[in-house]
């Protein structure tokens, strides 16, 4: 059996990530947040990969959003790199890389870089409730999720949703409630631990429990 875990990340450009915390903290403070991020979410893959495991393969592939940088913190030792396809709509950016991973691979689920609470017991629970559940989900505490698995591609779920907003997970659910198909073995779907993305100073402040400049 082969687990794939895709990696979704932007280049640490000023002016290009996290502008809604640039907002309040500048262009600056922002891609220093976000490069704390991206080493975060690096560490907690690596600690996934390294975690024993007698039943499956395991591999890493980041997908970049701008252009792919072959000599960055995502080395080629762990990591595979790919382009994220050029749509407009993250559900079908998101969805062409579950297809192309699920050519290869029997689990699949994706992360993005936005979350300093995510471990890699995270990972490896959401890989392990996919022998059961057809869908394991990661809520965030803005109405949006941080995690998405599946053990077979759910086309819907990239449809017609709204991205970035605070109602995401509730029309995701409310479509795998409607989904019938192999329920008399199978859950529809597993929720993990609610965890906080970092979109906002504020969102960072709070998850590093610092004071206000």
């Amino acid at each position: 059996m082969i687990c794939s875990l895709i990696v979704f990340v932007k280049n640490p450009i000023a002016g290009k990530v996290k502008t809604r915390l640039a907002a309040k903290a500048g262009h600056q403070k922002a891609v220093e947040v976000y490069c704390e991020l991206l080493q975060h979410t690096k560490n907690i893959t690596i600690e996934w990969l390294r975690q024993n495991s007698l039943d499956y393969d395991k591999r890493v592939v980041v997908y970049y959003g701008d252009f792919i940088n072959n000599n960055d913190l995502w080395t080629s030792d762990f990591f595979s790199k790919k382009s994220q396809q050029d749509v407009p709509d993250l559900g079908g950016r998101m969805r062409a890389a579950f297809e192309a991973e699920f050519t290869e691979a029997d689990r699949v689920v994706v992360i993005g870089s936005d979350c300093l609470d995510i471990k890699s017991k995270h990972l490896k629970e959401a890989f392990e409730h996919l022998a059961k559940a057809e869908v394991v989900i990661g809520p965030a505490n803005d109405g949006g999720y941080y995690l998405l698995g599946m053990s077979q591609l759910h086309p819907y779920l990239f449809e017609n949703k709204p991205w970035s907003q605070a109602h995401l997970l509730e029309e995701t659910l409310a479509d795998l409630k409607k989904y019938k198909s192999n329920r008399a073995t199978r859950l529809p779907y597993y929720l993990l631990e609610t965890l906080s993305d970092i979109d906002t100073w504020e969102d960072y402040i709070e998850a590093k429990n610092i004071s206000k400049p």
